[in-house]
């Protein structure tokens, strides 16, 4: 009976084990099929806004980047994405709004990578946009490759009437935070982006200029020709400005021991760099910011005047950004465009 029953097992075993390869076989020739269906990203670009939209002349972070690389692209809605946003792709090319602030930036982030119809696996992610700049040091007008962003929220904060000192900074160092405080960049990645772009002219406007000589008393940092400048960025939840948050952010870019000094001041940089940093992706992390206005108050200027009465960053009338905005636009494109080449070309 045993000897009958064994050519049978055997048989069967075989017939098994036949079936069980067929079907690895099966499930390996899906998995490349899924692979080679995904569409290959070279550089993803991550503005925060756009007025209006991406084709309408009213630029805002994204146009000029649409109009250089992706008329005529492909649209796509992206799960848990933001209402009505699309990401836009063409050629290895694609450009997504992840509107401001820290929590939709990081969310925002999290939801084009996690698109398996995508495939970011060597993608360069450029984070652009406009950005405030610090006082003493830079203009309207530059445009900053970013080595190191610092969360300007994390620790904690003093409201100035608080304080016993009275000190400039109002900012107490919460050691327990620094593993999400801040983030460095790809040092060499960082190096490389400068050297390429170092020499890329800009430009400011006579209006701007005048409005910078009167603020700063002519001083010669503040009438200089705009420029492309490393430095590093204090990411905030909330739009400030003044000395005291000025004096804070300096006092964060030393306590972290950053390379570069305070630079510029915006709201999404350190949580996309937190959510590239747990993909493993952070090494190709690039933030090209230009400044549309100051840190500080100028000319006079309140926070009553200038956000009692809304005023609008992107006007030409505007008494912060003294009609500075649409260059900067231009500024950060002239700046932008050299890298993205160099990413789709493989110079970078």
């Amino acid at each position: 009976m045993i000897k009958k029953t064994i050519p049978a097992l055997v048989l069967m075993l075989g017939l098994f084990v036949t079936v069980l390869v067929g079907c690895s076989g099966q499930q390996a020739a899906s998995n490349t099929a899924d692979s080679a269906e995904k569409i290959p990203i070279k550089v993803l670009i991550l503005p925060k806004f756009e007025l209006g939209d991406m084709e309408d002349g009213a630029v805002g972070e994204a146009e000029l980047y649409h109009d250089g690389y992706l008329v005529g692209c492909d649209e796509y809605d992206i799960e848990n994405g933001l209402p009505d946003d699309k990401l836009h792709v063409k050629d290895g090319v694609a450009i997504y709004e992840v509107g401001e602030g820290k929590v939709s930036a990081a969310l925002a982030t999290n939801a084009v990578l996690d698109d398996e119809r995508f495939d970011f696996s060597e993608a360069y992610i450029i984070s652009t946009g406009c950005a405030g700049s610090a006082m003493g040091s830079t203009v309207m007008g530059d445009v900053f490759i970013i080595s190191a962003a610092v969360d300007y929220d994390l620790g904690h904060h003093a409201d100035p009437r608080e304080m016993e000192t009275k000190a400039d900074e109002t900012w107490f160092h919460e050691e327990n935070y620094d593993e999400t405080a801040y983030v460095e960049l790809n040092p060499e990645l960082v190096d490389k982006v400068y050297n390429l772009v170092k020499d890329v002219p800009v430009k400011t406007t006579d209006k701007t200029r005048a409005f910078m000589s009167s603020a700063f008393d002519g001083q010669e940092w503040a009438v200089r020709d705009p420029k492309v400048l490393r430095g590093t960025t204090a990411t905030s939840d909330n739009y400030w400005k003044g000395s005291y948050g000025h004096a804070n952010a300096e006092l964060m870019v030393k306590t972290y021991g950053c390379k570069d000094p305070y630079a510029t001041t915006e709201m999404e940089d350190i949580a996309i760099g937190l959510a590239l940093e747990r993909r493993g992706m952070l090494d190709r992390y690039i933030i090209i910011r230009c400044s549309v206005n100051m840190d500080v108050f100028m000319n006079d200027a309140t926070p009553e005047s200038l956000w009692g009465a809304r005023d609008e960053l992107h006007l030409e009338d505007s008494q912060e950004s003294t009609g500075i905005f649409n260059m900067a636009m231009e500024n950060n494109f002239a700046v932008g465009s050299v890298v993205v080449d160099a990413i789709l070309d493989g110079t970078l």
